[in-house]
């Protein structure tokens, strides 16, 4: 299908042609597998978006193509100056939908479905409004009310799982109606987000990440799989791809809170990882540091020399300068070729380290809790409320109770990948709380 549409979609977005749910679905199959097209699209809405007296025909092509690119609030005001037709609506719906705007989404989409647009779609649309709101059971009633006329349907299906979901009905009825929808659908977005939570919260990373990447190639972007893959990716310390995410939300959503921390979090972990590789390089230089020099091949002169000097590492050697070295009784140019000549086959000279300072910092223990204060430190962990990203990162350090946790100082949980700044300042205001501190707090 991309190959068909491929080389028209500026034509099918700014032409007099045909516009409606089959142009529109075609378009979204060419988006979601060629990149390519993804530009001709953006100017074909700029061509438009340019035009000051654009018809109401027109203001539905604009206002369904800006929907596509993640431009919610500006879909809404052009679909509102619209032909008030059956697609118009439908997608002023989804517009709402993706803003939070849950009743007028409802609103929306009852319209779409007396003009005359497809009954499934729209009730889709207005049970996700519900459950938005919390009105799940009523969800289920307007799902319910299709029956198995839709039962050829993809949106009747994704619909279907979600209220069992909601219900607590069994998992296995749940993912099957899922996998209902994607027989009819493979690339359904709402289906493979669905299969992507259902993999996640089973532990199956890899599922949950290729439900995710899926979904993310039907046009618009669900920001619900950005952020949920996002996690994914920082889970396996690829902080770049798990930034990329963050910022594709933002980029639609500025202000949008968990996008904007989850942002922030994934960079203070990546800087934490680069510390941790430079620590592994250090670790690898304190190694070769500690290696004797009896380990090499050096003549009985040069290994007299350094035995009476007191050298008997290679670090040893990198904290004695040349002048040092040359002092000693015996110990001429030929010696000194010889050992620089050692040094350099593990990249080390003569006096590299001579004006390092090792400091070594006293760590105070905390004091026994009294008997008072037992309680509280056997106190599960759990107690504190944490946040999923918290409790995560709690789990992976074996901390179980509060006193393991106030044994800890802030350098240490942020050793556990994903643990940043936001979910530190989180742990220690819930200690605040219970006038509670970490260790060096």
């Amino acid at each position: 299908m991309a190959s068909a549409i491929a080389p028209n979609v500026r034509d099918l977005v700014t032409g007099t042609g045909a516009f409606g749910p089959a142009e529109v679905r075609s378009m979204l199959d060419a988006l979601g597998t060629d990149a390519s097209l993804h530009r001709d699209l953006r100017e074909a809405v700029r061509e438009l978006e340019s035009q000051s007296d654009r018809s109401p025909a027109t203001a539905v092509r604009l206002g369904v193509c800006q929907y596509l690119l993640g431009r919610c609030k500006d879909a809404i005001d052009t679909l509102r100056a619209a032909d008030g037709g059956a697609l118009a609506l439908f997608h002023q719906g989804l517009a709402h939908l993706a803003t939070g705007a849950h009743e007028a989404a409802q609103g929306c989409f009852e319209a779409a479905k007396k003009a005359g647009y497809d009954a499934a779609a729209c009730a889709g649309g207005i049970a996700t409004s519900l459950r938005a709101i919390g009105q799940s059971e009523e969800a289920a009633r307007v799902v319910h009310e299709l029956g198995d006329d839709s039962s050829d349907s993809a949106e009747y299906w994704v619909a279907n799982g979600d209220v069992l979901a909601d219900s607590g009905a069994d998992v296995a009825d749940v993912i099957d109606s899922y996998e209902k929808a994607l027989a009819i659908d493979p690339g359904h977005p709402g289906a493979l987000f669905a299969m992507g939570v259902l993999n996640d919260r089973l532990g199956n990373d890899e599922e949950a990440e290729a439900s995710y990447e899926k979904a993310l190639q039907r046009y618009p972007a669900s920001v619900g799989a950005l952020i949920n893959l996002g996690v994914l990716y920082e889970d396996r310390d690829d902080f770049a791809k798990a930034q990329r995410c963050y910022r594709r939300v933002l980029e639609a959503f500025p202000d949008h809170p968990r996008a904007r921390l989850f942002l922030k979090d994934c960079t203070a972990s990546d800087d934490l990882l680069t510390t941790e590789q430079e620590q592994k390089q250090r670790d690898r230089l304190d190694h070769v540091l500690s290696l004797p020099v009896s380990d090499f091949e050096l003549s009985v002169r040069s290994r007299n020399c350094l035995q009476k000097m007191g050298i008997h590492t290679l670090g040893d050697l990198a904290r004695t300068s040349e002048a040092e070295i040359l002092a000693s009784k015996n110990f001429g140019e030929t010696s000194l070729s010889e050992i620089k000549d050692m040094l350099a086959s593990k990249a080390l000279s003569l006096g590299m380290l001579s004006e390092a300072v090792v400091e070594e910092e006293a760590f105070l223990e905390p004091a026994e809790p009294s008997a008072d204060d037992q309680e509280t430190y056997a106190a599960s962990i759990s107690e504190l409320n944490l946040s999923v990203r918290a409790r995560k990162c709690m789990t992976k350090l074996g901390i179980n109770t509060i006193g393991e946790l106030l044994r800890r100082t802030g350098e240490d949980l942020m050793e556990c990948k994903n643990f940043g700044v936001t979910s530190l300042n989180e742990v220690r205001e819930k200690l605040t709380e219970r006038g509670l501190r970490l260790r060096g707090d």
